[in-house]
């Protein structure tokens, strides 16, 4: 059975540009950053976090033909990919003042639900970003860890 979730990708039009926002703006550090030939292979994670990193993948082949490729790109410029990724933090407010220092755009500012308070960002491609603290009991930090704090 399945127990993690080991990678996931989030698709940037240029991986420098995707440097620049991931890690020097939200903070995320590279994990692996590797020429295969055919493609960079370039991941990022939440820092000292191993357990999920994130491929900053272009739209291009080998994984995808030309003419997907460029509809993919027109998708995601348009906002219209959805929901890309969502992280966590301590604390939301501080967060969110640091990153509003740092020039990245906000698609929602600070709202307070059931699970917890968050914010929404946008990356330089048009990816959607939620970033949450998550409420003392919120059912999405699962039974185990809702119940301990």
């Amino acid at each position: 059975m399945i127990n993690t979730i080991n990678i996931s990708h989030v698709f940037v039009f240029d991986q420098e540009k995707a440097l620049d926002f991931y890690v020097g703006k939200l903070g995320l550090e590279v994990s692996n950053d590797t020429n295969l030939g055919f493609m960079r292979w370039l991941t990022v994670r939440a820092a000292g976090d191993p357990s999920h990193d994130i491929l900053l993948e272009v739209p291009a082949p080998p994984g995808m033909d030309e003419k997907s490729a460029e509809k993919v790109r027109e998708l995601i410029a348009k906002g219209a990919s959805g929901f890309a990724v969502g992280f966590s933090t301590s604390d939301i407010k501080k967060t969110a003042a640091e990153l509003k220092a740092k020039g990245v755009e906000f698609t929602s500012e600070l709202t307070e639900n059931e699970y917890g308070s968050d914010i929404g960002i946008r990356d330089p491609f048009g990816n959607h970003i939620r970033i949450v603290q998550f409420a003392p009991k919120s059912h999405q930090l699962g039974p185990k860890q809702a119940t301990k704090r």
